[in-house]
């Protein structure tokens, strides 16, 4: 390939939100793993507090948090100007365009994989690598995508969402005809951020008040009885999916720390299940990822109960990206390389 003709790839990292150390791991992983040989690779840094920075450092310091240098980070917008898609340098009280072919975000949760960054993006004409505006959005709104899934004919878990906090009697009652154990979740929220797992109605309130937390809109949904399972999907139309995995835990649910220690869980890649059942939940799988829109990649988490029903959880737009991540483990259990992971999910930007 013609080294001018090689795409430029932003991959955008950090992010303000309390996942930001999550999407530092992701990124050096999809970093160390583009070929440089196809890819001219342009970073972007998010600080927690907000600010954007192209960053020309060593990866190392992404992976400890100490990129944020000034003699390695400069100042950087993104012209909304269609015609003329590219990012802006703010250099020594200059204005310098950096073309670049393509932006791929390895953000996670609030401010990054919710439509917001993908909305810029979209706004200036530059083509994500991922889901876009509406699909991100919806599937970071646990209430809206289960509404959208379920009126396509598969099942949701009960559940009802919370507003307002402050009629106690009437959410015991609502609460008591899905039955307990139930999980109290934050609607917009990722990596099992705010989520508890409540036994008995005594312990509803404080789950409430931590899922408060991290959004204002509160889903009580019922427990099932079972394990979950996932999916991971990359494409636009024509769609490749990994192999099916299965979270096997011996206590509690697969909250934010043990997905990140696996201290008391097992994650099984192919899933313990028949054939028949694996291939139920990759059609599964492809449907919902078709419902809700997405495009690029994603992975598609549900539940497969005791007596063999599957019902859908959750979409996860940009999931972990790190060597030992579920979305990449799934893909390579199909025979994909990690590095054939990442022109496959490039590819569907380049293509549309």
């Amino acid at each position: 390939m013609n080294r001018k003709k090689k795409p430029v790839i932003a991959i955008i990292f950090g992010g303000c939100s309390p996942e930001y150390n999550v999407s530092l791991q992701s990124a050096c992983s999809v970093i160390r793993n583009m070929d440089r040989e196809k890819y001219t690779v342009v970073l972007i840094g998010i600080s927690s507090q907000g600010g954007w920075y192209v960053f020309d450092g060593a990866i190392e310091s992404i992976a400890s948090d100490t990129w944020h240098d000034v003699r390695h980070c400069t100042p950087v917008a993104i012209s909304p100007d269609r015609t003329n898609p590219c990012l802006l340098l703010l250099k020594e009280n200059t204005v310098q365009k950096l073309h670049i072919d393509a932006a791929f975000p390895i953000l996670h949760g609030r401010n990054g994989e919710d439509g917001t960054v993908q909305g810029l993006f979209e706004l200036a004409g530059i083509p994500i690598i991922g889901c876009g505006t509406l699909s991100s959005a919806l599937c970071m709104d646990k209430d809206r995508a289960h509404k959208l899934v379920k009126s396509a004919g598969i099942d949701v878990p009960d559940s009802f969402t919370l507003t307002d906090i402050d009629n106690l009697p009437l959410i015991l009652q609502q609460a008591h005809s899905i039955g307990y154990p139930l999980f109290v979740k934050p609607v917009k929220a990722g990596s099992s951020y705010g989520i508890t797992k409540v036994s008995s109605p005594d312990k509803l309130p404080s789950a409430i008040a931590s899922a408060k937390q991290y959004d204002s809109a509160i889903l009580i949904e019922a427990c099932i009885s079972g394990f979950e399972v996932g999916c991971a999907i990359v494409g636009n139309d024509k769609l490749i999916t990994g192999e099916v995995d299965e979270i096997e835990l011996s206590e509690g649910f697969f909250d934010f720390h043990e997905k990140y220690t696996l201290k008391t869980s097992a994650i099984h890649v192919p899933a313990r299940i028949d054939s028949e059942t694996s291939t139920r939940i990759k059609q599964l799988a492809e449907t919902i990822y078709k419902v809700l829109d997405c495009r690029g990649f994603a992975r598609v988490d549900l539940f497969l109960s005791e007596s063999g029903r599957i019902l859908f959880n959750e979409v996860n737009t940009i999931p972990g990206f790190t060597t030992h991540s579920r979305f990449p483990g799934m893909l390579k259990a199909a025979g994909l390389t990690f590095e054939q992971i990442i022109d496959s999910v490039v590819e569907t930007a380049l293509e549309r």
